[in-house]
């Protein structure tokens, strides 16, 4: 009965959560025009397994171990995940007006792929759950600059841009909470 009435005390209330991402506006979403190519790109950046929807999803997994024992990194981990549904959110719109569809299956020439929950780390450990979402983050960067060298709508790519910054800023509080 002690356990359980040490979790219903636990003071982690997310109320009121907001997103940590830059204090900067997003571009508009928009494009160019319609291109099937762009789109299928950003399918994997919406739900590959280098994606908004792993990284949202990673997090709160992170969040949900952490919470009754490390209520300050699980909230900023949960303030993470928010920024990345507004990112998932954004690239979601942009496929669309690219002509793309939204169905949680990454699109490449050899086919379409569903997302997967086994595209998430799964620890339980607070210093693998913060070192997975490091290395997730740079990645994550890494296949925004990719794509656009790929991407030739600088609508898509300011929004592309603007993302990697929310994503540079995740890797410093992350950074911050590997320090401590």
């Amino acid at each position: 009965m002690d356990g359980i009435q040490k979790i219903l005390q636990n003071d982690c209330s997310f109320s009121g959560t907001a997103a940590l991402n830059l204090p900067l506006p997003y571009p508009p979403v928009r494009v160019m025009e319609e291109n099937q190519f762009y789109a299928n790109l950003l399918t994997l950046d919406y739900c590959g397994s280098v994606s908004e929807l792993t990284a949202a999803m990673q997090y709160i997994h992170g969040e949900s171990c952490l919470c009754c024992h490390q209520c300050a990194a699980a909230k900023i981990i949960v303030g993470m995940a928010v920024a990345e549904m507004t990112h998932l959110q954004k690239l979601g719109e942009m496929i669309l007006l690219l002509g793309g569809h939204i169905d949680f299956t990454i699109k490449t020439r050899t086919g379409t792929q569903m997302w997967t929950p086994e595209y998430t780390n799964l620890s339980n450990v607070e210093s693998e759950i913060i070192e997975a979402n490091l290395k997730a983050e740079k990645a994550a960067i890494e296949q925004y600059e990719q794509h656009i060298t790929k991407i030739e709508d600088e609508y898509v790519n300011a929004m592309l841009r603007r993302i990697i910054q929310d994503e540079q800023y995740h890797i410093m509080l992350l950074q911050m909470l590997q320090n401590q």
